[in-house]
């Protein structure tokens, strides 16, 4: 059984996504930066039984085909969930990533729509300072832009900060992976910019689990050099007994067949 490619109509933009599964509950999987829906078809496999699973495209990303003007925003995504649901039933959220940004912000907005959350390698529960420099102030979004077309001076810069130790190998090589190809640097543009909206207030986030106590699962890689365990056990702290950080002998990359049973574990459980 393979997932079945959907679209959906939303303002001028034809958001597609997959869904498997029959299950009564709900689950709605949203996918990290560069990635689509199929990234989680190993956990539809095992969870389909159990769940009717809906893997939303992105903006700029996978099938979706999005004509709108200005970004994407918290308020699409819950039109979009609603459109795809249709019943007033709560959903979980299984958040990559990215998505498990988006993931965290849709819980801290609509809590009384969700039933459990578990993320993975969850972005924004820390800043990051060059995304937020990139897409939250004036001069930051036009050096960026001028950066996509121009990359030679940060190459250079992180070269230099490579021999000072202020980069680390993994890093260097990610965003070289990232800007090295003019199509990639455009890509990269449009969904950092098209996905800035989404910005996790963490107390906010942390009083509506208390108050909704709803289970949210976080799960980590021990070796990531892109976001680390710390930051989600600094933020259990705020939203205990609630909050649970598990860290795996993994890098970033946990969306593998490998690590399927101890993403879904919570979801059976």
């Amino acid at each position: 059984m393979h997932p079945e490619s959907h679209y959906i109509g939303w303002q001028c933009s034809n958001i597609h996504y997959y869904r498997y599964g029959k299950g009564v509950n709900w689950l709605f999987c949203l996918h990290g930066y560069g990635e689509n829906g199929t990234s989680f078809t190993h956990i539809m496999e095992i969870l389909g039984n159990d769940y009717t699973l809906i893997a939303i495209d992105f903006p700029f990303h996978g099938k979706t085909v999005w004509q709108e003007t200005c970004p994407f925003e918290m308020a699409a995504i819950i039109e979009i969930i609603d459109l795809i649901k249709n019943d007033q039933q709560p959903f979980s959220l299984l958040g990559y990533s990215m998505g498990g940004r988006v993931a965290l912000c849709l819980t801290a907005i609509i809590p009384q729509k969700i039933k459990q959350i578990v993320v993975v390698a969850p972005d924004g529960l820390h800043k990051n300072k060059w995304q937020w420099l990139s897409t939250q102030t004036y001069l930051g979004k036009r050096l960026f832009a001028f950066t996509m077309h121009n990359p030679g001076w940060i190459f250079w810069l992180m070269e230099l900060a490579m021999k000072v130790g202020l980069f680390n190998k993994s890093i260097h090589k990610f965003v070289h992976h990232y800007l090295d190809n003019p199509a990639e640097r455009k890509r990269l543009y449009q969904r950092w910019m098209n996905m800035s909206r989404f910005r996790v207030d963490k107390q906010k986030l942390g009083s509506a689990i208390l108050q909704h106590k709803l289970p949210l699962h976080m799960i980590f890689g021990k070796y990531d050099r892109i976001i680390v365990t710390r930051h989600g056990i600094d933020f259990a702290k705020k939203a205990a007994p609630y909050v649970q950080v598990q860290e795996i002998e993994a890098g970033h990359l946990l969306l593998q067949k490998k690590y399927s049973s101890i993403l879904t574990a919570h979801f059976l459980s």
